[in-house]
């Protein structure tokens, strides 16, 4: 008899399933005979539940949006148009405090409400960006250094995700990371096109194989294994997509230079983004690294279709182009399919 669960409670139960057999507690033989009485459920509820509360929160913003518009609500905020910014600054850390304290509370209290709790927690982090925005304007001297107020979101975020041991709050000091280091470097440059001659894709292409090679640096220290796998995600997020983004524009800065040369002309900058996804392809089969494995082919293809979409679009006659496309994906699809089975077999 089976035990049926879902697909976050398999990856618990086989995650600590593996946990005893290494230190141990179970052998191998056990060990299998647990895994093989678990079976996923044919529905995800939990991923239901999770993007209920993403679209409620959505639509409360939404909601929100439409209640602003109403006159009387308008004429309310103008006479709030005078409060002092480092007044709505504190009023909106005190919103942020209470939310995270009650996040904090429902997570020992409601467990099991994983995506409800999250919720409040990601209020608590608008909240604390409400915050800081407004604490910015208030000690604004008309410098434009926005960086600052993303590089204390980082520290202030990462505090935060260390203390309560939350991956989503993680995610946001990762993302104001990202965002300090683009505008650092806008400003450094007065906002010009390039900074040490690279543009935007170029230089986040080093961006993130910095942050995915502090993953690797990172990942034995005990403090920092909770969160190694989502920033190994977002340092690969940065990579790929930045290198998609080469491979269009080229290290051009401008669009309107852009639009003057023939996109045949960065072919090699799609060789150069083809090479890293096939490296970390072959390193994550090498070290069986499932993220690194999956990033590579994923953009591999990402890189491939690209190109082709770029090269033949206006050059081919379009029935062609689409059959071309069908047959690749039907090939894609039946070796897929065929090393789907194999391991199904095993």
């Amino acid at each position: 008899m089976k035990l049926k669960i879902d697909k976050q409670e398999n990856e618990f139960l086989n995650e600590t399933i593996t946990h005893w057999e290494k230190g141990g507690v179970l052998n191998t033989k056990k060990a299998a005979e647990l895994r093989s009485t678990l079976e996923v459920k044919g529905f995800d509820w939990m991923r239901l539940a999770k993007y209920s509360f993403w679209i409620a929160l959505i639509c409360g913003g939404v909601s929100f949006t439409f209640l602003i518009v109403n006159d009387t609500v308008v004429k309310w905020l103008k006479s709030l148009y005078y409060t002092p910014d480092i007044v709505i600054s504190i009023i909106s850390a005190i919103a942020a405090v209470f939310l995270f304290y009650w996040g904090r509370s429902r997570e020992r209290l409601y467990p099991e409400k994983v995506f409800s709790n999250e919720a409040v927690v990601f209020t608590g982090v608008l909240f604390t960006a409400c915050c800081i925005a407004y604490l910015g304007k208030t000690f604004d001297n008309q410098s434009r250094h926005y960086s600052l107020l993303f590089l204390l979101s980082v520290f202030i975020y990462g505090f935060l995700a260390w203390r309560m041991q939350s991956k989503l709050i993680w995610l946001f000091a990762l993302v104001s990371l990202g965002s300090w280091f683009g505008t650092e470097t806008g400003y450094q440059t007065r906002w010009a096109d390039y900074f040490l001659g690279m543009n935007y894709p170029l230089r986040f292409v080093l961006f993130g194989l910095v942050l995915v090679g502090a993953c690797q640096l990172l990942r034995s220290r005990k403090w920092f294994a909770y969160f190694f796998e989502q920033t190994y995600v977002v340092g690969l997020l940065y990579l790929f997509l930045s290198l998609w983004m080469l491979s269009i524009f080229g290290n051009y800065g401008n669009l309107d230079r852009w639009y003057d040369v023939k996109q045949i002309t960065f072919f090699y900058w799609g060789i150069i983004s083809a090479v890293v996804a096939g490296g970390f392809l072959l390193f994550g089969l090498k070290r069986g690294d499932t993220i690194a494995r999956e990033f590579g082919i994923t953009f591999l293809i990402i890189f491939i279709y690209t190109k082709y979409f770029e090269y033949f679009w206006d050059n081919i006659n379009k029935a062609v182009f689409f059959a071309i496309l069908a047959a690749s994906f039907w090939l894609i699809g039946r070796k897929a399919e065929k090393i789907w089975n194999l391991r199904s077999k095993n």
